[in-house]
């Protein structure tokens, strides 16, 4: 294992349950945009393996709602319709979808960064 990967490692090994949180939001941009790239140099394999696992992420990002809180339905939803979009971007190879399940996914992720942050005011 390189250094990067050992950092990495540790960094998931070691990161509080928020802050997996906003690891997965990370990796589903990272992942559409790699797809995105993969569609401009017509790359469908590429794009394909990319969706794929930005939709896996989304999954995992949905099982974990406490569906006990009211806020949590919502977010079902939500997740259901970038889902949704993914999956049209992975059938269509189209860049529109993906370009709105990745403008979702990026405004999940800022909201939880102000979340972490506030939280990690109030401990202080």
């Amino acid at each position: 294992m390189n250094p990067y990967q050992t950092y990495q490692q540790n960094k998931i090994l070691t990161a509080s349950p928020g802050e997996i949180t906003l690891l997965l939001y990370e990796g589903a941009i990272k992942f559409c945009n790699k797809a995105l790239i993969a569609l401009d140099n017509k790359d469908i394999t590429e794009s394909h393996i990319n969706i794929v696992k930005a939709q896996n992420i989304i999954q995992e990002l949905h099982m974990t709602l406490k569906m006990e809180y009211e806020v949590a339905h919502s977010m079902a939803l939500l997740y259901d319709y970038i889902f949704e979009l993914l999956l049209k971007a992975n059938l269509k190879k189209s860049k529109p979808e993906l370009e709105e399940a990745l403008h979702f996914i990026r405004e999940f992720r800022d909201l939880w960064v102000q979340v972490l942050q506030k939280v990690k005011q109030q401990q202080t």
